[in-house]
């Protein structure tokens, strides 16, 4: 598949400059996805589907632009090519756009990223049944459930890519995942719901199906009697799976695009300390098994690993080659990888019982923060912790504050990685945040 892949971007490449553009940048991909849902005891959603697409990039006359066809027909695919370059030239010329260097594509990694696993492939309908029915019968097990969801999500991904000036490169991977969402009846009309899921690209991998929905039910469980929480300043330890978004807000803006643009806070931060020196952050595309792991970005960039944030301080930000020409930048990567943040010597029992009183967030239910200020206020479920122990369930409660602010009062980290998401990240511990509650 991927030689197949890999002659259409060719192709597509060969059509765009026998149609006079200048540069050209094709990716070919196929996807396959699977996904069965299993509620309150029987099969309500399957779903099958594969997909083809092609993306070209065109330079031409100093003008660019980018096109999108699912259609890979040969004959119809030069005529689609043919108009993009006509397209591009009726646009207005960008003097920064231009294909990216091709010494940017030197050094490319020769590891195996063991992303690919064949026994995806060949799951069948039986064990995708026997997934849920499994799932269903622990999430169903308590008095207090009044429905459960099972869903199994399984699937591979290919692409190819080839540029004008000499790039080539496939990237494969499989995917499967699984775990269940359940509610709960609670005092009077109230309802409890939480659940749980994990994943990875390879099946044998995984924790047996029991278990995961047996974390689910805990958690689901661990909701009930859920009051409105206080508010207050104190100490706030974020679990290890809600770090994650946390993380991803703080490294929202902290790319060129968002630099140039005046949109982000960390502008002029290279270089300087702007966080806690508990803080550490690097992007590492050479994880094996790693959920963003590759051996090239989107533009052929070859992959390395990226210090972030060392200590508190600002080493790199995410630079692609446009905006990084027009911000005088150079290049590092347009996107992220896996971002891990290097973990303490602490577990969360640990952290709670060092914390003694504060609040403990489990998840994040909505609000928003400002790229370019880092002023946030996120709603949040979680619970008390009243002498070194998790206490009560809160919720209807929310944090305030910035973002810059906040990570400068990081002061523990966790030895608890939470490992099914691209962001490798432990629980963390700030100190003085403010809780806006009853």
């Amino acid at each position: 598949m991927s030689a197949d892949l890999q002659n259409r971007a060719v192709q597509a490449i060969e059509l765009a400059k026998g149609a006079g553009a200048a540069d050209a940048w094709a990716t070919a991909s196929q996807g396959r996805n699977v996904e069965f849902e299993y509620r309150d005891g029987a099969l309500e959603k399957v779903k099958d589907t594969t997909s083809r697409s092609l993306n070209i990039n065109i330079y031409a006359g100093g003008r660019y632009s980018s096109h999108q066809t699912t259609d890979l027909n040969p004959e119809r695919l030069q005529g689609f090519v043919a108009e993009a370059v006509a397209i591009t030239r009726a646009l207005e010329p960008d003097e920064h756009r231009s294909i990216p260097p091709a010494e940017l594509f030197d050094g490319r990694p020769l590891v195996d990223l063991d992303l690919v696993d064949a026994a995806v492939a060949g799951i069948t309908r039986e064990q995708r049944l026997a997934w849920c029915e499994e799932l269903d019968k622990v999430a169903t097990a308590h008095e207090r459930v009044i429905s459960a969801t099972a869903g199994i999500y399984d699937g591979t991904l290919n692409s190819a890519s080839a540029s004008s000036n000499g790039f080539t490169g496939t990237h494969a991977e499989t995917y499967c995942w699984y775990g269940t969402s359940i509610t709960l009846m609670d005092q009077g009309d109230k309802r409890a719901s939480d659940g749980y899921y994990v994943g990875g690209q390879h099946v044998a991998s995984l924790p047996a199906a029991a278990g995961v929905a047996q974390t689910g039910l805990e958690r689901a469980l661990n909701r009930l009697g859920s009051e409105k929480g206080p508010t207050i300043k104190t100490s706030m330890i974020v679990d290890a799976q809600a770090a994650g978004s946390l993380v991803g807000r703080l490294l929202g803006p902290a790319n060129a695009r968002r630099v140039h643009q005046g949109q982000s806070f960390w502008a002029d931060l290279v270089g300087k300390q702007a966080f806690s020196e508990k803080l550490t952050i690097s992007d590492d595309p050479l994880i094996p098994r790693g959920f963003g792991s590759r051996l090239f970005d989107g533009e052929g960039i070859s992959a390395k690993y990226l210090p972030v944030v060392e200590n508190g301080v600002v080493r790199n930000l995410y630079v692609d080659t446009y905006h990084g020409r027009k911000a005088g930048m150079e290049p590092t990567t347009g996107s992220a990888s896996n971002r891990v943040i290097a973990p303490g010597q602490l577990s969360l029992d640990g952290l709670i019982k060092e914390v003694g009183n504060g609040v403990y967030v489990t998840s994040w239910l909505g609000g928003n923060a400002d790229q370019t200020t880092g002023d946030f206020s996120l709603g949040l479920r979680g619970h008390m912790i009243e002498n070194g122990e998790i206490g009560r369930p809160v919720g209807e409660m929310n944090v305030t504050g910035n973002l810059r602010d906040l990570f400068s009062q990081l002061e523990l980290v966790g030895s608890d990685v939470y490992r099914y998401s691209s962001t490798l990240t432990p629980s963390l511990v700030f100190g003085g945040v403010d809780f806006s509650g009853a």
